[in-house]
C-alpha cells in the first residue's frame, strides 16, 4: 500500500465477514458505543488551527471530518430504523463530499457534532442491543451499491467507519506531534 493509500485507509478498507458472529457483533456495538467519548477525548482541546488542518493532502479538514461523522451516522440511524419498519426500503444516498462543503460542516465549532454523536449513538446502541437475530437480518436496499444490506452488516460497517475516521485524526495528531 502506498503512502497516500495508507493515509486514506489507515486501518484498511472495510472487509465484511461472510458471517458475522454474535461475539463480533457485540464488539462492533461496543466500538459504536464508545466512539463519541473516544473522539471527544481526542479532539476536545484542539485549536481552530488544528481543527482546520487536513488529515491528509487532498482530504477534509478535521472539522469537516467530525461533522461528516455526525451526518453519516444520522443517515445510518435513519436507514437502520427504516429497515426495521419497512420491507427492504430503498434508501436515499447523499453526496458526502458536497455535504462536507456546506457551511455547517466547514466553519462551525465541533461541539454540536460531538453532541449529536453522543446522543445519537446512545439511542442507536440501545436499539441495537434490543434486536433479535431475525431483526438483525432486516435489510435496506442501497441503490448506488445495487444490493441489499443487512443490519448486521451495517453495524459492522459503522464500527469500521468509527475506527477508520478516528485513525485519520489520531494519525494526524501523531504526525504533527500535537
Amino acid at each position: 500500500m502506498d503512502k497516500l493509500e495508507q493515509k486514506k485507509f489507515p486501518i484498511g478498507q472495510f472487509q465484511c465477514p461472510e458471517k458475522i458472529s454474535d461475539p463480533e457483533l457485540d464488539q462492533f456495538i461496543r466500538t459504536i458505543k464508545e466512539f463519541p467519548s473516544k473522539l471527544k477525548h481526542l479532539v476536545e482541546n484542539w485549536t481552530d488551527e488544528q481543527l482546520d488542518t487536513q488529515y491528509r493532502e487532498g482530504g477534509w479538514k478535521v472539522r469537516q471530518l467530525i461533522n461528516h461523522l455526525a451526518d453519516s451516522h444520522m443517515n445510518s440511524f435513519i436507514r437502520f430504523k427504516l429497515a426495521l419498519t419497512e420491507e427492504n426500503p430503498t434508501i436515499k444516498p447523499y453526496d458526502e463530499a458536497k455535504w462536507a462543503e456546506l457551511q455547517d460542516s466547514f466553519n462551525i465549532e465541533i461541539k454540536p457534532a460531538l453532541q449529536i454523536l453522543k446522543g445519537l449513538h446512545k439511542r442507536w446502541v440501545y436499539e441495537m442491543k434490543c434486536l433479535t437475530n431475525k431483526e438483525l437480518q432486516s435489510t435496506f436496499h442501497h441503490p448506488e451499491q445495487n444490493r441489499n444490506i443487512t443490519l448486521r452488516e451495517s453495524i459492522g460497517f459503522y464500527s469500521w467507519h468509527c475506527d477508520h475516521h478516528f485513525a485519520h485524526i489520531e494519525n494526524l495528531k501523531i504526525e504533527k506531534g500535537w
